[in-house]
């Protein structure tokens, strides 16, 4: 599916956009605009890495800042209205009980669940968890920031060191 969508992003657009195009999308993020760097455009990473890193991180500080207002907003408002309240309360009744359980871990918490590249983490849920935990912007922004920084190294291992130890070169 990410080699697809960056397929088809480079037929309209050049390689560099449509890597941070696809990082700043929720889901695919870092670890999927590094495969299409790599598969896709075989894009060195030295370009590849910072293009990647700030389209994952753009959104970051929106989600953080609005997201409780768009919750609000989705439960007063639109087809998802029930949806929208039981993952507020869901989010909020889960925050405090990690805060209760776990109130200095909370920061290395928010930086793993980031930086491991499996589906369902990355900058975006982390974002959402930052609010939904009810961490200050300032406070949610650097372990989610560490956790890209680590997402980034991670997949940057697996997609072009891994691959270049089997005779796979760029």
């Amino acid at each position: 599916m990410t080699e697809s969508i960056g397929a088809f992003l480079s037929q309209y657009i050049p390689p560099e956009l449509a890597v941070f195009i696809v990082s700043l999308l929720p889901i695919l993020e870092l670890r999927s605009g590094l495969i299409v760097a790599r598969v896709v455009f075989e894009m060195p990473l030295y370009i590849a890495a910072p293009i990647a890193i700030i389209g994952n991180m753009l959104p970051v500080p929106f989600i953080i800042f609005f997201i409780e207002r768009i919750l609000g907003f989705l439960q007063k408002h639109g087809p998802i209205k029930k949806f929208a309240g039981w993952l507020e309360r869901k989010g909020r009744s889960a925050g405090d009980k990690l805060r209760t359980k776990y109130p200095k871990s909370l920061w290395i918490g928010l930086f793993l669940f980031v930086a491991i590249p499996l589906p369902g983490t990355g900058a975006w849920t982390g974002s959402l968890a930052a609010a939904l935990l009810g961490l200050k912007p300032k406070q949610a922004m650097v372990p989610i920031c560490l956790g890209v920084l680590g997402a980034c190294l991670i997949m940057s291992l697996l997609t072009y060191a891994v691959p270049s130890l089997f005779g796979f070169t760029v």
